[in-house]
């Protein structure tokens, strides 16, 4: 690349912040990239900028090995939206980001999901609480999760108004998505999200609200969302995440409709059903497996 080049790229910081603010994408995809892009602007700085700077800094990536494959496509991801914005508005005069692929990412569940044995203890621990505005609050975060499989994200973006108890519905803003999609809410859901409207005295706004000094009445984070659910969780000495629970709901779906996942997809409400067929595939390995210790069986060391 020429000086000319080179001195655009002089000033990374600035350019990064322009971009990603200007960027049609959601709130949280925008402060993901501007998140992730210093690391790219602190390797251009430190190695300087050319023409190989993007398969440079894949490669820079690859002997990471202190972040997962999943951690190191986000990083990567967002110094190519950078990149590609800079070539757009002309900034750069090539698209250096060209043929470099992302890394290949197993499809594969990296972790479990919560078993029904782990299900029931948390059941039988949220049963156990005192009848309070706190507890039933849990109980209504941990319905929407459960019984619902709703991604932390729409849990977070749920107002009150986003939920018609008398009919039993709510209406969602999926991940990746502009429009509400509507939900039929469990029984039980319904029957806690009234019970933590009433104690909570929840009537408009956002459906949960911070408890924190720093940001009370303000709208409930995922990163709060998270903090919840691990304590509970920790406090049954499961060390699974919160995506564990809607791991269950799906897994428990697949496992009822027999993997019909045209039907199972009308709940989890993914895009497709690749994910699902993921799903169904790990169902169908983990019931195989005792044929396959059979087949074993007698041989020793």
């Amino acid at each position: 690349m020429d000086t000319k080049t080179l001195q655009v790229i002089s000033n990374p910081e600035q350019q990064a912040a322009r971009i990603f603010e200007n960027l049609d994408v959601s709130e949280g995809t925008r402060k993901d990239y501007q998140c992730r892009i210093g690391m790219f602007v602190g390797f251009i700085q430190r190695e300087g900028f050319d023409r190989n700077s993007f398969l440079k800094f894949k490669r820079y990536l690859d002997g990471r090995n202190d972040y997962s494959t999943a951690t190191k496509n986000k990083y990567l991801a967002a110094a190519k939206i950078f990149l590609k914005e800079l070539n757009r508005q002309g900034a750069l005069p090539a698209d250096i980001t060209q043929n470099v692929k992302s890394f290949n990412q197993s499809k594969k569940h990296k972790r479990d999901g919560l078993t029904e044995a782990e299900i029931q203890s948390v059941s039988q621990k949220l049963q156990s609480l005192p009848e309070n505005p706190e507890s039933s609050r849990l109980k209504a975060i941990f319905s929407l999760l459960t019984l619902q499989g709703l991604r932390q994200i729409e849990i977070a973006r749920l107002d009150v108004k986003d939920l018609d108890l008398v009919s039993g519905v709510a209406f969602v803003r999926g991940k990746g998505r502009d429009d509400k999609e509507i939900i039929n809410l469990h029984p039980e859901t319904v029957k806690n999200l009234k019970i933590y409207a009433k104690a909570n005295k929840v009537g408009s706004g956002p459906l949960f609200t911070s408890r924190s000094n720093n940001s009370i009445n303000h709208r409930l984070t995922t990163r709060a969302l998270r903090q919840i659910v691990k304590c509970l969780l920790g406090e049954l000495n499961i060390t699974k995440c919160v995506h564990g629970l809607r791991h269950y709901f799906t897994t428990m779906l697949i496992k009822t409709y027999k993997g019909d996942l045209l039907e199972v997809a009308q709940y989890t409400r993914h895009k497709s059903l690749e994910m699902l067929q993921v799903y169904n595939d790990n169902i169908k390995h983990k019931a195989d497996l005792p044929r396959y210790y059979a087949t074993f069986q007698g041989v020793n060391f």
